[in-house]
């Protein structure tokens, strides 16, 4: 099964005839799996790049095998397909004569298998491609090259990006009535806890550059110094409608109701801050990794339970104590969230090999009855239970 086709070094010849003549002069064509292919659409992207525009297209796997077969080593001279079992490169010289290279991808060298696996995944931010905020940013050198340490970094970014690709329709819906986000009515965002801002960058250039939808993206953060750098390289790489700003999550009034609001590892409480705002303010979709759950936690021991609930066992353990606090806290925002009227989802953000914050509270707002009875009832039992209060809770 193909992965991947990358096409570069047009032809200044290319194909006349008119059944497989190119629309547009593409100085670079990328072709890879489509990661939302099990939800109903198109299996393969192609991304169809000009000097000055990217064009993508929805393909099926016969769509790409004609496709490859009329213009590698004709409409481009340098052709590469990845498969599963191995690396196909697709070269013509200037007096038009073609070879073809092929090397099994299981056969290189003594890498580790896990990075042999890392290196086969379609990722929406590839490796290789020149992108001036990941080389500022430490994650790719001026070559596109991922460094090394940065490896884990890289997948998060794509991970979330993922998660963004996934909501966007419905958002769509919700926020602009099933059309188009316009120049006049862009698509708003808010990331709270921004910090450096490598998931704030990487989503104004998956949404910008590569969904070509107009946004309005705001960082806020409480370090002068990083809203500062971060304002600079917003600056520096074109992103207008890239803004950063020093601001406490809890106080913070923004001017316009966002449509999507991000939070990754905003600590403790400031999560419940940020999902407050977003119900508030009608927000269509939330992004939310929580870090740090301490309240709960603090609240919560061995006195708090009587020796013959079924939970004593758990809070003899403090480490037991300290993630089943977690769990409660997250599982008290998610009913919290469906008692608003969204619907909820807790999933696996990124494995537990790059980071044991890997939770992820996905939420889209519904339009319909709120199931008010039902979440709150379930809500309580947990506070009520434990004897204990949550921020979220409270402020809603």
């Amino acid at each position: 099964m193909i992965i991947s086709a990358v096409f570069s070094k047009p032809s200044r010849q290319p194909s006349q005839d008119p059944a497989v003549a190119l629309e547009r002069p593409y100085i670079k064509i990328r072709i890879r799996k489509n990661p939302q292919a099990l939800k109903g659409r198109a299996p393969y992207q192609g991304e169809f790049f000009t000097e000055k525009q990217c064009f993508t297209k929805n393909m099926s796997e016969k769509d790409v095998e004609e496709f490859i077969e009329n213009h590698a080593g004709t409409s481009f001279k340098n052709c590469i397909v990845t498969t599963e079992s191995e690396e196909k490169t697709i070269l013509a010289n200037k007096k038009g004569q073609v070879r073809t290279l092929v090397k099994k991808t299981e056969s290189r060298g003594n890498l580790n298998s896990i990075q042999q696996g890392q290196k086969k995944k379609n990722y929406i931010i590839e490796e290789g491609t020149a992108i001036p905020f990941m080389e500022e940013l430490g994650v790719f050198t001026k070559e596109g090259k991922i460094v090394s340490r940065r490896y884990d970094k890289f997948r998060q970014i794509n991970r979330f990006l993922e998660f963004i690709d996934d909501i966007l329709e419905d958002v769509r819906r919700i926020a602009a009535d099933g059309t188009d986000f316009t120049e006049e009515r862009p698509l708003r965002i808010i990331d709270f806890g921004s910090g450096k801002s490598y998931l704030t960058f990487a989503v104004y250039y998956f949404l910008v550059e590569l969904r070509h939808i107009p946004v309005q993206i705001t960082g806020l953060d409480l370090k002068e110094d990083v809203i500062r750098n971060c304002q600079a390289l917003a600056e520096k790489s074109g992103y207008r409608n890239l803004n950063f700003k020093i601001g406490d999550i809890a106080e913070y009034e923004g001017s316009q109701n966002p449509d999507i609001i991000i939070t990754l590892h905003a600590c403790d409480t400031a999560t419940d801050y940020a999902l407050d705002y977003a119900v508030k303010r009608g927000a269509a979709a939330i992004l939310s990794v929580p870090c740090c759950q301490h309240e709960i936690n603090s609240q919560i021991g061995k006195s708090t339970v009587a020796p013959e609930d079924a939970l004593a066992p758990i809070m003899k353990y403090g480490i037991l104590r300290e993630r089943f606090a977690a769990l409660a806290t997250d599982a008290v925002r998610a009913e919290l969230l469906e008692s608003r009227g969204y619907s909820v989802q807790l999933l696996e953000f990124i494995d537990m090999e790059g980071t044991p914050k890997n939770l992820l509270i996905r939420a889209v707002l519904r339009k319909g009855e709120k199931n008010l009875n039902s979440a709150c009832k379930k809500r309580s039992s947990i506070l009520e239970h434990l004897k204990v209060h949550q921020t979220l809770d409270t402020i809603l």
